[in-house]
C-alpha cells in the first residue's frame, strides 16, 4: 500500500510536529505515524518533494457489508449503532481514510467537536485529498472553533480536492457568507461555477453577495442567472424570483431611469423632427399611450402614461421605442396604419352578442351588452396590433438598454400578471365568448414565452391555456425568433397581419400604407371642404373613421353614386332635422325659386337667405334641394326633375348609422 503526501504548507497542518524544511524529522514524525503494530513498519522516503509511504500489507479483509451497514446507520440518525462498528472496522484496518472520515462525521453530529477532529485528521493523513474530510475540517474550525483562517486552510485543499463537487464547494461558500466572509465565499462559488455553470444556488449567492457590497446590477443579473437555471419551481427558484423583485425595486427606487427616458426621447426628436411631451394621465385606459402629432392635429407627440404603476419609465420608453419604429418606417416609406372602423365593431358585436347568455340571465340589457363587446372588440385588438410589435419592442429594449432591465423585469412581471387574471379569472371566462378568450390567451402566452427568455420566470403554466393554444403561441413565438435577431424595418406588422390571420382576427381591423392613406385623407377632406358638420362626428383625427368612410365612398362609387351629393345630403339631413317642418318648407320653395333659373354644378356662390353666411356649389344646392322637398314635400318630389333617388337613400342610411 502507497500513501503519499506533498510536502507543503498543509502537510505541517496536519502533521503540526513537523518542522518546515527538516526532512530528516518528516521521515522520523511520518513513520512513527504509521507504525500501528511492529508487523506492519511502514518506509517513508522524500522524493521531489513528496513523502512516499510504502507499508507492505500482505492482506486486508474487505468488510463492505459492515461499511455499507454504518452508512445506512448514519443517514438514519442511529449514531451510537454505528459507531462500535466503526471502531472494529477501524481496528482491522487503521489504514482506511474513510473510516476515520465517517467515525469524525458521527463525533462531529454528536457535538464532540475536538473529538472529531482527531479522527479527521487521521483520514487526511491517510489520505490527503479526502475531499469530505476537508469539508468537515474546515466546516468544524469556521462553525465551532471560529477560526476562520484555519478553516480557509482546509477548505483551499477542498477546492483541489474535490475538482467536480460544485455543491459542496458552493456549501463552502454559503458558510463564509454566513460569516460575512463574502470576499473568500465568493471564490468558492466562482469556483462551483467553473464546474457546473449553470449551478442556480452559486448564482443566488453571488447575487447576494453583490447585494451586500452595494452592487445592485450585478446582483440582479446574478440573480437572474439563477432564476434561469432552476429546473423546478422549488423553494430556491421562489426565493431567487423574490430577491429579483426586491433587488429591481431597490434600483427603480434609488435610481433616476427617467434620464435615460429623456436622453432617448431627444434622440428621438432630432431623428423624428417633431418634438415629444411625456405627460401623467391617469384617466386612459392604458398603461400607456403614444399619441401621434399627426393623427391629432397637434405640433408635439404626446406619450401619456399612468404614474401609479411600478417602474413607469418602462412603459414610457416603451412607447418611445413604438416612434423610432415608425420613424423607421417612415423613412423607408413602408409605415402602416392599424384601421379599424365602426363598421368592424358592429360586425363584432353582431357576431357574438347571441352568445352573452349569462348576462341577459343577470338583467343585462342589450346597450350593456353592447357596450361589453365592444370594450372585449378593443382589448382584443389592442393585443392583436401590440403583441408581435412589442416583441421586437422588449427585445430591443432587453438587448440596448441594459440600465433599464430592472425597470423592464417588474414592468413586464405585473403586466403579465395582469393578463393571467384577465383570461383565468371565473367571472371574466364565465361571462366573456370562449373564442375570444382563447385568442386572448395564445396573446399572452406569447408574452410569457419572451418573458421566460428574458428573464427565466415561467408563467406560461398560470395562463392555463390547451394544448392547442399553446402549440398556438408557440408557433408565433418561434416565428417570431425567425425575425428578432436581423429585423427588417417594418416587419413587426408582417406578424401582426399573419397572426391575426391565424386567429380569424384580420376582419376587425385593416393595415394600410400610411402614405396612401394620409393621401387620399387630403383629397376626402378638400372634397368635403365646404360640409361644416359632420354627420357621423368623423373628427379630422380619428383615423380609423376616416378610412371606414374613404372604403365606403369608393364602393358607392362604383355603383354609379355621385358620393359628393350624398355627402351634401346627409349634411342637409343633419340641418333640417334641427328644423320644424314649415321652416323647412320655407327653404324648399326659396331654393325652389332660385331653381328656376336654372343651377350650374360650376358655380360656388349660390346662398339661401334662411341659412345666412353661407355660399352653396351646384351640386350643395341641389342637395339642399332635394332632401328639403324628400323631408317637408315628399308627395310632389317627383315634380323636381332631379335623379337623385340612390343618393338621398344612401344617404338617410349613413345618417341613421
Amino acid at each position: 500500500m502507497q500513501i503519499i503526501h506533498k510536502i507543503d504548507d498543509f502537510l505541517y497542518t496536519i502533521f503540526p510536529e513537523l518542522i518546515n524544511g527538516d526532512e530528516s524529522l518528516i521521515k522520523i514524525v511520518i513513520e512513527k505515524y504509521f507504525t500501528f503494530n511492529a508487523s506492519l513498519k511502514p518506509s517513508v522516503s522524500i522524493e521531489n518533494g513528496f513523502a512516499i509511504i510504502e507499508i507492505d500489507i500482505p492482506s486486508i479483509i474487505a468488510y463492505e457489508t459492515e461499511y455499507r451497514k454504518t452508512i445506512d446507520l448514519c443517514e438514519k440518525g442511529r449514531f451510537n449503532e454505528a459507531k462500535p462498528i466503526l471502531k472494529k472496522l477501524i481496528d482491522i484496518n487503521p489504514y482506511n481514510s474513510e473510516y476515520n472520515r465517517i467515525m469524525g462525521q458521527i463525533l462531529s453530529e454528536e457535538g464532540s467537536q475536538d473529538e472529531a477532529i482527531d479522527y479527521l485528521i487521521d483520514a487526511l493523513r491517510l489520505n490527503s485529498k479526502n475531499g469530505w474530510a476537508l469539508l468537515m475540517m474546515g466546516n468544524i474550525f469556521a462553525k465551532f472553533k471560529n477560526d476562520i483562517p484555519t478553516a480557509l486552510k482546509y477548505y483551499d485543499q477542498a477546492l483541489v480536492a474535490n475538482v467536480n463537487d460544485f455543491i459542496s464547494l458552493t456549501n463552502v461558500g454559503y458558510l463564509l457568507f454566513q460569516e460575512k466572509r463574502y470576499s473568500e465565499a465568493k471564490k468558492y462559488f466562482y469556483e462551483a461555477l467553473k464546474i457546473n455553470d449553470k449551478f442556480p444556488n452559486a448564482y443566488l449567492a453571488l447575487g447576494m453577495i453583490a447585494e451586500k457590497d452595494n452592487e445592485p446590477y450585478n446582483a440582479f443579473n446574478f440573480t437572474l442567472q439563477a432564476i434561469k437555471f432552476c429546473s423546478e419551481k422549488d423553494m430556491l427558484y421562489q426565493k431567487s424570483v423574490q430577491q429579483a423583485i426586491d433587488i429591481s425595486k431597490h434600483i427603480v427606487s434609488s435610481l433616476d431611469g427617467m434620464k435615460i427616458v429623456k436622453t432617448y426621447k431627444h434622440k428621438l426628436e432630432f431623428e423624428g423632427g417633431t418634438e415629444i411631451d411625456i405627460i401623467e394621465d391617469s384617466e386612459i385606459t392604458t398603461a400607456a399611450k403614444i399619441e401621434f402629432a399627426e393623427n391629432y392635429k397637434r405640433e408635439k407627440h404626446i406619450v401619456k402614461y399612468k404614474s401609479n404603476l411600478p417602474a413607469v419609465e418602462h412603459l414610457i420608453i416603451h412607447e418611445l421605442v413604438h416612434y423610432f419604429f415608425v420613424i423607421e418606417a417612415r423613412k423607408s416609406n413602408i409605415n402602416q396604419l392599424f384601421i379599424s372602423s365602426q363598421q368592424h365593431k358592429r360586425e363584432f358585436i353582431k357576431t357574438y352578442i347571441s352568445q352573452l347568455h349569462k348576462l341577459r340571465k343577470m338583467g343585462m340589457q342589450e346597450p350593456m351588452l353592447e357596450e361589453f363587446l365592444q370594450k372585449l372588440f378593443e382589448g382584443i385588438n389592442l393585443q392583436a396590433y401590440n403583441t408581435p410589435i412589442d416583441l421586437f419592442i422588449e427585445n430591443y429594449l432587453f438587448n440596448n438598454y441594459e440600465k433599464l432591465r430592472p425597470y423592464q423585469f417588474l414592468s413586464l412581471y405585473r403586466l403579465l400578471q395582469e393578463g393571467i387574471n384577465a383570461v383565468t379569472n371565473t367571472t371574466i371566462v364565465d361571462f366573456s365568448p370562449k373564442e375570444i378568450l382563447s385568442k386572448s390567451k395564445i396573446y399572452n402566452l406569447v408574452n410569457a414565452l419572451q418573458f421566460k427568455e428574458l428573464y427565466g420566470i415561467d408563467l406560461i403554466k398560470e395562463l392555463k391555456g390547451s394544448a392547442v393554444e399553446f402549440k398556438t403561441a408557440k408557433d408565433f413565438y418561434n416565428e417570431f425568433l425567425q425575425y428578432k435577431d436581423d429585423r427588417e424595418v417594418a416587419e413587426e406588422y408582417e406578424l401582426v397581419l399573419h397572426w391575426a390571420e391565424d386567429l380569424k382576427l384580420d376582419k376587425n381591423f385593416e393595415l394600410v400604407d400610411e402614405n396612401e392613406y394620409r393621401t387620399k385623407r387630403t383629397n376626402v377632406d378638400n372634397l368635403l371642404n365646404s360640409i361644416e358638420k359632420d354627420p357621423y362626428t368623423t373628427d379630422a383625427r380619428d383615423l380609423y373613421k376616416e378610412r371606414d368612410l374613404e372604403k365606403f365612398m369608393k364602393s358607392q362609387q362604383d355603383l354609379g353614386v355621385n358620393m359628393a351629393v350624398v355627402m351634401f345630403m346627409v349634411e342637409a339631413i343633419n340641418y333640417f332635422n334641427k328644423l320644424p317642418s314649415e321652416e323647412i318648407k320655407k327653404i324648399a320653395f326659396e331654393i325652389a325659386t332660385q331653381g328656376t333659373q336654372g343651377f350650374s354644378p360650376n358655380n360656388n356662390n349660390y346662398a339661401i337667405s334662411a341659412i345666412p353666411d353661407k355660399l352653396f356649389s351646384g351640386y350643395h344646392i341641389l342637395s339642399y334641394y332635394y332632401v328639403s322637398w324628400a323631408m317637408a314635400i315628399p308627395e310632389q318630389l317627383d315634380m323636381l326633375g332631379l335623379n337623385f333617388q340612390k343618393e338621398y337613400k344612401l344617404a338617410l342610411n349613413m345618417y341613421k348609422n
